[in-house]
């Protein structure tokens, strides 16, 4: 029997996938959870052979929690099933030690099939995501560009992004525009939904 952890936010959706794979004849669903932040309490408390991580939930992400998971607990595999199926995430999440990439619109049978593939060893990627991702390529941005944009998100003012981070204005106001130059976009606005649509923020 290979046990499973699923972390999704969507009540619903944990629900339904748990359902799913719990109709397998080989597969348990030992544990969920709604947070990015209880994740890993949850595999060492469960010790499940894989675990579902959704992309983007409260408190950690998926992808930080798959480096917490395989850090802390190497024998538990990670595969992530998200509905944002961005070459940037994929990227990210195998550099975090993910086993596997798949989309939640994936057939029930085809995610069974990639829980006992990872869980076998081998490494399972949805094939449209792994062409999109090397088109993509690695984001362009640095780490401190990449923030600036974060901090951005929410339309705050230069002055307040430069507070949150602990920066200039100056220096902010030149990750924005080297941020904005590198996304080939219009403003910093343009600039942030450029970069979450290709997964590097």
């Amino acid at each position: 029997m290979i046990r499973l952890l699923l972390a999704d936010d969507q009540a619903l959706v944990r629900g339904a996938l748990a359902a799913l794979l719990n109709l397998e004849p080989d597969l348990a669903v030992v544990a969920e959870v709604g947070s990015g932040d209880t994740v890993l309490d949850a595999v060492r408390e469960h010790r499940p052979d894989v675990a579902l991580l959704d992309v983007e939930m409260p408190g950690m992400d998926g992808i930080s929690a798959t480096a917490a998971v395989r850090k802390a607990c190497p024998g538990t595999r990670v595969l992530i099933v998200t509905t944002f199926g961005r070459p940037g995430f994929l990227r990210r999440a195998m550099q975090a030690g993910a086993a596997g990439f798949v989309v939640k619109d994936t057939p029930a049978a085809q995610l069974a099939d990639a829980v006992r593939r990872v869980h076998a060893g081998l490494r399972v990627v949805d094939p449209a995501l792994a062409t999109d991702s090397l088109v993509a390529g690695e984001s362009p941005l640095t780490v401190r560009e990449t923030e600036v944009l974060q901090a951005a998100r929410d339309g705050s003012s230069v002055a307040t992004i430069a507070k949150r981070l602990f920066l200039s204005e100056g220096t902010v106001r030149n990750h924005l525009s080297s941020a904005i130059g590198k996304t080939q976009a219009g403003n910093r606005a343009e600039a942030v939904l450029v970069a979450d649509r290709n997964g590097w923020l």
